[in-house]
């Protein structure tokens, strides 16, 4: 195997490395500090694993795009509540009153255009203005959550559909429908980034964005489609998770944009764009649910918990910025 290709293989396959590690410790350790008789890597226990993972994967899969393209969405949190209050919200309105179980196509779609309504408007500022994605959406999501709590007040938004539980909650092939969501937007947004014109631009552009734009690649219109998708995909993952649940409250979402993108660059995404894989985001997006599961198994608290994750993000930057440093050196010789 040729150098590069190797160096490529290890770090595209690290982060499943890392899964094998963490599945054979707490497997291990469960058996001395479990204060639960199910074994770690149970059937179940790893089936509801991967529909924990939903939410914060599908959100992931876009936020993968938005960083290879050499930006950032902080907004996804807030975009994530406020379609969340549509959906639930719309199923009561009058004007639906007689539509019966078809509401729920309705506030899908509704939910849904309120993402990409959001993601647009991320998009056109940064795209016009020119202003840097961070300070953009570190405004939209202070501004975004504003609508949330000026929509119902501080009061949850409530709204339970049994025949949207009952579908949220049903079982394909042994998998949840939230997993089939996340499998079916990963296999998606794969195809997008590896076999489309759309994303070998997104790929140039955070690479050289200055010799993206040479290239004749209009950048402005890339990164609005960009932000659109992740604001779709933050309003998928709140038709999925509401749809069973039945009742948002206005703090829903907060500190999901730090659990995405943490787990984008576990999976290998640079913070500087350029490069980035799906696969590996599903990864990371594993890696952090075994991690939060994992802890808790063995009686950790969520402060525990938390520490772990900052403590190992830290150590994987630390570690990239140390490669991608040794490489320019390399590069000048």
């Amino acid at each position: 195997m040729e150098a590069g290709k190797l160096s490529k293989f290890l770090k595209n396959g690290a982060i499943w490395g890392f899964i094998v590690l963490e599945l054979i410790f707490f497997s291990v350790a469960g058996e001395f500090l479990s204060l639960s008789d199910k074994a770690f890597m149970d059937a179940d226990n790893m089936l509801l694993l991967l529909k924990q993972s939903a939410p914060i994967g599908i959100i992931a899969m876009g936020m993968t795009i938005i960083m290879v393209n050499g930006n950032i969405d902080l907004s996804v949190g807030a975009i994530f509540a406020l379609s969340a209050v549509i959906l639930l919200d719309s199923m009561t309105w009058e004007v639906f009153a007689g539509l019966g179980d078809w509401v729920i196509p309705v506030s899908w779609g509704l939910a849904l255009l309120t993402g990409i309504v959001l993601g647009a408007i991320n998009g056109l500022i940064v795209w016009k203005t020119g202003v840097d994605a961070f300070i953009v959406t570190l405004g939209s999501m202070l501004g975004f959550r504003g609508l949330v709590f000026m929509y119902n007040g501080e009061n949850p938004t409530s709204s339970l559909n049994w025949t949207l539980v009952d579908f949220a909650e049903a079982q394909f092939l042994g998998l949840h429908t939230a997993t089939w969501f996340l499998a079916v937007v990963t296999l998606v947004i794969w195809y997008v980034m590896t076999r489309t014109v759309h994303g070998r631009n997104a790929y140039a552009i955070g690479d050289n964005r200055e010799a993206a734009v040479n290239a004749g690649i209009k950048v402005g219109p890339h990164m609005l489609i960009n932000f659109m998708i992740i604001g779709f995909l933050a309003a998928l993952s709140a038709v999925v998770f509401y749809s069973e649940s039945g009742s948002v409250n206005p703090n829903d979402g907060q500190l999901y944009e730090l659990w995405v993108i943490t787990a984008v660059v576990l999976g290998g995404t640079k913070l500087t764009g350029g490069s980035g894989s799906i696969i590996s985001t599903l990864g990371g997006v594993l890696a952090i649910q075994l991690l939060r599961k994992g802890l808790g198994h063995i009686g950790a608290d969520t402060s525990t918990v938390n520490l772990v994750i900052g403590l190992i993000l830290i150590a994987v930057l630390f570690l990239d910025r140390q490669l991608n440093t040794k490489g320019k050196e390399e590069l000048k010789i």
